[in-house]
C-alpha cells in the first residue's frame, strides 16, 4: 500500500466542480493526501465564479488549469470521484469509485456556485473521515 492515499476528481471540463473539489481535499487535508482533477473535455480555463466563490472561503485557485483526464490518473489514484462524466472515465478493478451527483456551476454566476462549493465541502469533509477509516496502519 503506498504511504498515502490519493484522489483523483473528474468531471467533464475539470473547470469548476472537480477542481472545488480538488482545492477542499488539499486544504483540508494537508499533504496527508494525493489530490488530482482532470476532466474528459477539458476547459480552456477554471470557471470564474469558481474561483471566486472558492477565494471567499480563503482559497487560491487562480492558479489552477483545467488537464486532461488520462488513463495513468486513473490508475494511480486510490479514489477516484466522477462529477457527471458518466462512461468517460475508465474503471480500474481495486479503485474506489464514487459518483457524486452536483449541479454544474458552468454558466452560472457566484452567486449559484457558493451552495455548489459548500456542498462539495461537506462531502470531501465525509471523504477524509473515510480516507482516514481506511488508511489508518
Amino acid at each position: 500500500m503506498p504511504d498515502k492515499p490519493s484522489v483523483l476528481f473528474v468531471c467533464v471540463h475539470n473547470a469548476g466542480r472537480s477542481q472545488m473539489a480538488a482545492a477542499w481535499l488539499t486544504h483540508l487535508a494537508g499533504d496527508r493526501v494525493e489530490v488530482r482533477s482532470a476532466g474528459s473535455a477539458p476547459a480552456d480555463q477554471v470557471n470564474p465564479a469558481a474561483v471566486q466563490a472558492m477565494a471567499e472561503a480563503g482559497i487560491d485557485m487562480s492558479a489552477e488549469t483545467p488537464k486532461v483526464l488520462t488513463t495513468e490518473a486513473v490508475q494511480a489514484s486510490d479514489y477516484v470521484i466522477t462529477m457527471g462524466c458518466g462512461d468517460t472515465c475508465p474503471v480500474f478493478p481495486g479503485k474506489h469509485y464514487l459518483d457524486w451527483k452536483l449541479d454544474d456551476p458552468a454558466g452560472q454566476g457566484v452567486d449559484a456556485v457558493r451552495p455548489i462549493r459548500d456542498e462539495i465541502r461537506a462531502r470531501i469533509e465525509t471523504l477524509i473521515t473515510e480516507i482516514d477509516t481506511e488508511w489508518k496502519a
